[in-house]
């Protein structure tokens, strides 16, 4: 399996902080279908002060073009989206209409 990392902002603002982690203890059905769909097996996101932290890990049949694909013509997972954009801000070097920023590895400890 392999493992990706995402960063993404919410707007600094404990309501509406609030009301995002409540969205996220009962996520709509359609949506964790959406992402088991895809090849994604696993998907946590953790949050400190305002920003996200998102890992994944995905099999061989995930790839990003067919998550992209499956999410634009999947009506439900674009309500999501918009909903959760009402809580979510871009980070400062996202470019216009980016969100979920993938993040680059730069160090790995493996203890055998």
């Amino acid at each position: 399996m392999k493992r990706h990392c995402f960063a993404l902002d919410l707007k600094d603002d404990e309501v509406l902080i609030e009301a995002y982690k409540t969205y996220h203890k009962n996520v709509w059905p359609e949506i964790i279908a959406s992402i088991k769909d895809s090849g994604i097996e696993a998907l946590d996101i953790y949050l400190v002060a305002n920003r996200l932290f998102m890992i994944m890990e995905v099999n061989d049949t995930f790839s990003f073009e067919k998550k992209n694909e499956m999410d634009l013509n999947n009506p439900k997972v674009q309500e999501w989206e918009t909903l959760m954009w009402k809580y979510q801000q871009a980070l400062p070097a996202a470019k216009p209409g980016e969100k979920w920023m993938l993040m680059d590895k730069i160090f790995e400890l493996q203890i055998i």
